[in-house]
């Protein structure tokens, strides 16, 4: 029996094409971890929960809560965890002290910048040496564990996340959206807001909209988006409605760097590194700090459109069907 472990909306998002494509076909259980508690209010499945307790430190809170939890490893014969969490280090580790086969899921990505992104570099590091599958989404992250030597077998399938967007048409409005809600970016949150704000007034022609994080180290600062259109976080099938429709994103994430490419859209990075390099240069632009931004915004804006002899470089929209037939053979 197959464990699919989940704890926050990412990790949703990326495992969800891959449920809908096991029903039927292969024997798995769902497993929510509780890293964004509201998460299952929206989520139709039988699914086993496990509760953390924070502590003062919430990193460490998570790890603590999620090991020691033998119940439900009854009858798992493997587990599958997805990116670079620390519930998904936590995971991992619990399936390795059992000596069960642990499977990763977007495996391979690398800044090797312990700092950037923190802690998840480390997590992803870790977990490489722990899962006995890689399901690489790219050559680049394929060629990071061959590099690293990491033990077990290594697959390249493309994301899940595009496997998503398939029917999604691509339009390109005066909408301009932000996502910005990185850990390595709280303590000069302000600069970025500031920074936003200021091509919100230079551009009136442009939208500009965020939805907000509701983490407290960014809400505090959204009094400074004076001139930004300020919505609540949104359902996932409404966020890439507004990505397929946008002229240009500026985003902190990591994942939308992927969905942008897939819908052709680009996408100027608000980080020092990206873990994603395949897209750099083709649709995603780093803009290293908030002093960046508007050189790199006015250098991108009057030329939104990707040129066409790109494609995304981080699948075709079928990587669930790859991963089951892997998972089937192995």
């Amino acid at each position: 029996m197959l464990l699919i472990c989940f704890g926050t909306r990412p990790e949703w998002i990326k495992i969800k094409p891959l449920i809908k494509c096991f029903k039927g076909n292969m024997q798995y259980r769902l497993l929510f971890t509780g890293q964004h508690v509201d998460l299952l209010n929206n989520i139709d499945e039988d699914i086993q929960r496990l509760s953390i307790v924070n502590g003062s430190n919430r990193l460490d809170s998570i790890v603590t809560s999620l090991l020691n939890n033998d119940d439900v490893f009854e009858g798992i014969t493997s587990i599958l965890v997805q990116g670079d969490t620390t519930s998904v280090l936590a995971m991992a580790l619990a399936g390795f002290h059992r000596k069960i086969k642990v499977i990763h899921l977007e495996a391979g990505l690398r800044t090797y910048d312990r700092d950037n992104p923190f802690p998840e570099e480390t997590n992803r590091q870790l977990v490489s040496r722990l899962a006995d599958i890689h399901l690489c989404p790219t050559q680049k992250s394929y060629d990071n564990l061959q590099n690293e030597l990491a033990p077990g077998k290594k697959f390249i399938v493309g994301n899940t996340v595009l496997d998503n967007l398939v029917d999604l048409k691509t339009s390109y409005s005066n909408n301009i959206i932000v996502t910005l809600h990185r850990r390595e970016n709280h303590d000069i949150m302000n600069e970025w807001f500031n920074a936003v704000n200021n091509l919100a007034i230079e551009n009136k022609d442009y939208n500009f909209i965020i939805p907000l994080h509701p983490n407290p180290n960014v809400k505090k600062w959204s009094h400074v988006l004076t001139d930004v259109n300020i919505v609540d976080p949104i359902q996932y099938e409404q966020f890439v409605d507004l990505i397929s429709d946008c002229r240009l994103l500026i985003t902190d994430s990591g994942g939308i760097q992927e969905e942008a490419s897939f819908l052709r859209k680009k996408c100027i990075v608000c980080r020092k590194v990206t873990e994603r390099e395949e897209s750099l240069g083709t649709f995603s632009f780093l803009a290293k700090k908030p002093s960046d931004l508007r050189y790199v915004f006015y250098e991108h804006i009057n030329n939104f459109i990707p040129d066409s002899s790109h494609s995304c470089p981080y699948g075709d929209g079928q990587a669930s069907q790859k991963i089951m037939e892997i998972l089937k053979n192995v």
